[in-house]
């Protein structure tokens, strides 16, 4: 009886599964990604992808999209499920409008247009007998185009956009001429246009701000289909899950439950494996010292002999290699001057103002956090402030004395230098053990560090860009995002750095419960912003 309410639910599970991957193997070069890994996706099921930076959560989707071939294993699809997947790594063509680029969510519809009107056209000439036919297939169509609210496309596409702030970006704009961080979003808006039957979210919050994140939080709530999330943001990532998948040292460990919950079972069994292994080496070891005291003896050698018998037998458990944890120590430059900049009447922008008329100060000792929605003009403001791009009005005045160093939101170097090569076209004077041993201090391991700087997610990408920053004195931080792509591990490390550096900091940041910790003051760029928020 029991054996058959068994086997009842596990074809329950086959049949309710959308995705199952068995048995999954794969690496790069000596490294060892996936070790014999198992995975299954259920209908309506919300799963977090949880790990450290570099623990292959993205190289997880690409396998289960097919973008990249598994060294082994099965990954399976049910039949006729549509998958939608959002990357870090999503090119747009140069030429299609913010628009044009969202109605592709539609192709399949516009498609379905087309083949109503051709069978519109067959109707005039046709048969009694095929006139039935194709009315028919007229109505059929019809009922599809009506149920997908097809002749609702562009409400739904501004509505959207809206709820994404792609209305400030410009839905006429050419998306070729927008920043990685806005193509994202546009990325983002086709993929829940689509709404497939599975979404594949990478990061998604890492470009959006506040405001937007609230959005897409009670979208993914609402959201009746299955999606797998990749985030660092826990908070965000703990309100809309309800499994983690929890990615370490090659293995793929389930829980139930979001990831507050999942913290608590995860602490747990680590304790309890923890304590086991202790007791057990205090067994072997006294184990081996009875044996190594009593082989020699015939009284006593049988007993040796038996113990040894155990020792071969036993199951010995293996406690997980500590993953080498970030330390960033700011180097700090000299006093800078009292006052930092000053700026007056400043109106910032590229072709049309961004912003009112500004007339701030920042001196010596301040930390302050600037937050506001996305395409308003808070990275124009720190580049304008320290001259990378002219202001259409006003001036600012930088202080004396000022080491500045600058973090900016995307990579910008060579990424078919190794991270070694990178460190060193910044700093030539450091030996080669003096850039490895810098580049560990941030978390990054040896085969990370001999890696071309293409190759390595977003987060070891931005503990190379972190190596630079802590390596170069400064009394001036000027930080753009600093924690998109970090785990939480380099994250509460980074805030503990922020917290005990002695100069001062200007710094966007779309994540309140990092910079609130930091920022003795908040500006909000939606108070003097020219645009519509």
């Amino acid at each position: 009886m029991v054996l058959f309410e068994l086997n009842e639910i596990l074809e329950w599970i086959i049949k309710m599964s959308i995705l199952n991957v068995e048995n999954l193997n794969h690496g790069f070069g000596a490294r060892m990604i996936f070790d014999n890994v198992s995975f299954r996706l259920l209908k309506g099921e919300h799963i977090g992808l949880i790990g450290a930076n570099g623990e292959g959560k993205s190289t997880f989707m690409n396998i289960v999209t097919g973008k990249l071939e598994p060294d082994d294993g099965i990954v399976e699809w049910s039949k006729r499920v549509r998958s939608g997947y959002l990357d870090q790594h999503t090119v747009l063509s140069k030429g299609k409008t913010v628009r044009e680029v969202l109605k592709t969510a539609f192709q399949y519809l516009f498609e379905l247009e087309k083949e109503m009107n051709a069978v519109c056209e067959l109707m005039g000439t046709a048969t009694p007998e095929d006139l039935e036919v194709h009315l028919t297939d007229f109505g059929d169509i019809q009922d599809i185009l009506d149920h997908n609210d097809f002749y609702m496309i562009d409400a739904k596409i501004d509505e959207v956009a809206r709820g994404l702030g792609l209305v400030d970006i410009g839905l006429d704009s050419d998306v070729s001429e927008l920043s990685g961080g806005q193509r994202t979003k546009i990325l983002l808006g086709k993929l829940l246009l689509e709404k497939p039957d599975i979404l594949l979210l990478d990061e998604p919050t890492n470009f959006l701000d506040e405001q937007h994140i609230e959005w897409l939080k009670r979208y993914l709530l609402e959201y009746e289909s299955a999606f797998i999330l990749i985030s660092h943001d826990m908070q965000f990532l703990n309100s809309v899950i309800n499994i983690v998948y929890h990615m370490e040292n090659g293995r793929l460990t389930r829980y139930v439950g979001n990831y507050e919950e999942f913290k608590m079972l995860y602490d747990a069994r680590k304790k309890q494996v923890e304590s086991a292994y202790k007791k057990q080496q205090q067994e072997i070891n006294e184990l081996k010292d009875f044996v190594q005291r009593n082989k020699a003896r015939v009284a006593t050698r049988n007993m040796a002999m038996s113990r040894q018998k155990k020792l071969d037998k036993m199951d010995v458990i293996q406690l997980d290699r500590e993953k080498p944890k970030p330390k960033f120590d700011f180097k700090e430059a000299r006093t800078s001057g009292k006052e930092l900049f000053t700026a007056k009447d400043l109106v910032i922008g590229y072709n049309e103002p961004l912003s009112n008329e500004l007339n701030i100060a920042m001196e010596r000792g301040q930390k302050i956090a600037i937050k506001g929605a996305n395409g308003i003009g808070k990275t124009t403001l720190l580049r304008s402030i320290l001259g990378e791009i002219q202001a259409i009005d006003g001036s600012v005045r930088l202080g004396d004395s000022l080491f500045i160093g600058y973090f900016e939101q995307e990579f910008k170097g060579d990424g078919d230098r190794t991270c070694i090569e990178e460190i060193w076209s910044e700093f030539p004077s450091m030996t080669q053990f003096e850039v490895r041993a810098a580049l560990a201090r941030c978390g990054l391991t040896t085969m990370h560090i001999e890696s071309k700087v293409r190759v390595l997610s977003g987060g070891e990408q931005a503990k190379v860009r972190l190596c630079k920053l802590i390596n170069r004195e400064s009394n001036f931080l000027v930080l753009d995002e600093p924690t998109n792509h970090l785990d939480i591990e380099a994250k509460e490390e980074l805030k503990r750095a922020l917290n005990a550096y002695n100069g001062s900091i200007l710094m966007i940041s779309h994540e309140p419960e990092f910079y609130e910790d930091i920022a003795e003051e908040i500006w909000d760029a939606e108070s003097w912003t020219t645009k519509i928020v």
